[in-house]
């Protein structure tokens, strides 16, 4: 049964004449309190944040002269007290509330000042479970809820952001806080609560190994507010979380336009492809559109790369997203500024090559400052109509896979470093994928079809295309194909003997697996199988 509501309306304008301040980040603090200081609000404070207050020379109330108790158990017990709880909670214009804070004492919180301890950063730092668990907060996540559920007659500030709002409401308000205002602040304390035991509960199924907790939330910070979404009649956000990882949310950008939603997902895409190549190895250039490659390749130079790249798909490469895993150069900014690029993504670029970029203002340049490390976990959410499916990230990798030649003939080295690159890409690829590749750079690809032998025909139709835009010959005769799943019937890995491929890499896995194995050696083709699936849907 659910808790009757009191009937008492909401005052839309309160003076502000008293304030509780208790705050872990101090960023802001003397500007606020001198400006509340000023109007004649009364400063209640408690430990570190009272002191410095004292020490600006402001007057400041202990918490415990509220409360008449002292702090405690270092610090864990100091704001649990009716006397300042009470002040949060009472509704100032219910008689029975009024007469309990006159008959105990108790004097209404006009502003609460709250920031919590810094959990997920104690979190990411290293820390033993002993110092995570001490910098659980309890006693400003219980404060701020009460001030919020009572905003009727309480403002909540939780982010040093929101002083200089406040400061400008009483300052036009004449000393006043509006309702409005109060219930701003209270939907962004909710918020913060929210997010934060989600940040703690996420941390003890982490630590108790536990994959599929009964209860997940996920969070996000607003970056930005987005145009649209996939489409202009579609709303669109973009919220950070809280997981370190190099990309298009950690990025700095540089330059050109704001991003779109599918500038983002694309471009994220694009980066996390290209950190598969080590770049102490190889330079690795990949061009996404609509977040499927048209073009990867190692290079000795970020301009071979590109340039090889490039030539797998010229026609799909207009407007697309270029990914490197070095930093970006003059003489490879000069070539990928030659045709319209939406994005550029790189770890880095030198300054000549930021000048050439400049002289597309709508290009975007993003500079991450590394790569993602493409074996660490991680989780990726996608939501369905009534829920959400979870799953690990795939963080697995061919040169970390037991591959077994199941063929007749086994791969030469020439052919092998072309598999494990072409299946590094194959994963990146909507499936089902398959990818023609030759002396490192892909070739041809087929994505997103509903049979895998529609996809390696259009794949050696792309290179087919290809071949007629630079006039030479069709580079998938030759060629190495990769293919995210097993081939359920031969005529997949016949397409691609058609097309001129020698050897394949494939996970295996099928009830067909031998008839596509004795097809592989009657042409002579060499088959590696993996073990691994790499569907991408």
């Amino acid at each position: 049964m659910a808790i009757a509501a009191n009937t008492y309306p909401s005052p839309d304008k309160l003076p502000l004449k008293r304030a509780l301040i208790s705050v872990f980040d101090k960023t802001g603090l003397l500007e606020l309190a001198q400006g509340l200081a000023a109007r004649g609000v009364e400063i209640i404070s408690t430990g570190g944040t009272a002191r410095a207050l004292s020490e600006a020379g402001l007057a400041v109330r202990d918490v415990s002269e509220l409360t008449g108790f002292p702090e405690v158990m270092d610090g864990r017990v100091k704001t649990l007290h009716p006397g300042v709880h009470g002040g949060l909670l009472g509704i100032r214009a219910d008689p029975s509330h009024a007469a309990a804070m006159d008959q105990h004492q108790i004097s209404g919180i006009d502003l609460l000042v709250v920031n919590l301890y810094p959990f997920e950063q104690t979190v990411a730092s290293g820390a033993e479970a002993a110092a995570i668990v001490e910098n659980i907060d309890i006693g400003g996540p219980a404060m701020i809820r009460a001030g919020a559920k009572n905003h009727p007659y309480v403002a909540v500030v939780t982010d040093p952001n929101d002083y200089r709002s406040v400061l400008e409401e009483l300052e036009a308000g004449e000393g006043e806080t509006g309702l409005d205002l109060r219930k701003r602040l209270a939907a962004k304390a909710f918020a913060l609560t929210a997010a934060y035991d989600t940040a703690v509960s996420s941390w003890f199924a982490s630590s108790l190994n536990d994959v599929s907790p009964s209860r997940r939330s996920f969070t996000g910070q607003l970056a930005e507010t987005l145009r649209y979404g996939e489409n202009p009649h579609q709303t669109a956000a973009f919220y950070k979380t809280s997981e370190v990882r190099a990309g298009v949310a950690t990025a700095r950008q540089v330059q050109g336009k704001e991003l779109s939603y599918n500038n983002i997902n694309d471009t994220d895409a694009a980066f996390e492809l290209v950190a598969e190549f080590d770049p102490k190895r190889t330079a690795a250039v990949a061009i996404i559109k609509h977040a499927n490659p048209c073009g990867v390749a190692e290079g000795g130079t970020i301009l071979e790369a590109y340039q090889r790249a490039y030539a797998c798909d010229t026609v799909s490469a207009f407007g697309g997203i270029v990914a490197l895993n070095r930093r970006l150069d003059a003489a490879a900014a000069a070539e990928i500024t030659k045709i319209f690029t939406e994005v550029i993504i790189a770890p880095d670029a030198d300054e000549e090559a930021m000048a050439i970029v400049a002289g597309k203002k709508n290009l975007r340049l993003l500079l991450t400052g590394g790569l993602p490390d493409s074996r660490a976990p991680g989780l990726l959410v996608k939501s369905v109509a009534g829920g959400l499916l979870v799953q690990s990230r795939d963080n697995g990798m061919v040169d970390d896979l037991d591959l077994r030649v199941v063929t007749r003939r086994a791969p030469d080295a020439r052919e092998l470093e072309d598999l494990k690159f072409a299946f590094r890409i194959a994963k990146h690829v909507k499936s089902n994928a398959i990818v023609y590749a030759k002396n490192l750079a892909t070739v041809g690809i087929g994505a997103g079809q509903m049979s895998r032998v529609d996809s390696a025909r259009i794949a050696a139709r792309k290179a087919e295309d290809a071949a007629a835009v630079a006039g030479g010959e069709v580079l998938t005769k030759g060629s190495v194909v990769a293919s995210d799943a097993f081939f359920p019937f031969a005529d997949g890995l016949l397409s691609a003997v058609a097309a001129g491929a020698t050897a394949v890499i494939q996970p295996g896995g099928s009830m067909r697996d031998d008839e596509v194995i004795q097809a592989a050696d009657e042409h002579g083709i060499a088959m590696v199988v993996t073990g691994m699936r790499h569907f991408r849907h």
